[in-house]
């Protein structure tokens, strides 16, 4: 799997979580979506389509690529794991956990995420 930047993979999963349909996402829901300016959007948007992460054609849909539907999904669930462990586990406020889970899927380790799994699996038995 291509190594992103925290931005770029925030990028990929807020195209994955606009999309989830099948009917892309708008470059104004993906700014939106992030609080950042259009410009900013269309720039990320280049550089996964560099990537061949996404297929971004002008004034149209942005769609995910196979390999980026891969890797935004990884994203996505590691963010679902992360957030589940600290409000499940630790109790941690809903939404303290989610602010929390979007800084730390970015820098757990695979291993963590499935300890974490494993841990969570076996505390529902």
């Amino acid at each position: 799997m291509k190594k992103l930047t925290f931005t770029m993979e925030n990028y990929l999963e807020a195209i994955y979580e606009l999309s989830r349909q099948g009917t892309g996402a708008r470059l104004s829901d993906i700014a939106q979506r992030l609080g950042v300016t259009k410009a900013s959007t269309n720039s990320a948007m280049s550089t996964l389509a560099e990537k061949g992460l996404i297929i971004n054609e002008k004034y149209k849909k942005v769609f995910l690529t196979s390999e980026g539907l891969k890797l935004a999904q990884f994203i996505s669930e590691k963010h679902r794991v992360v957030r589940e462990f600290l409000t499940e586990i630790l109790k941690v406020d809903p939404s303290i956990a989610e602010i929390d889970a979007c800084a730390i899927e970015h820098v757990i380790s695979n291993e963590s995420i499935v300890a974490m799994q494993q841990f969570m699996h076996i505390d529902e038995k």
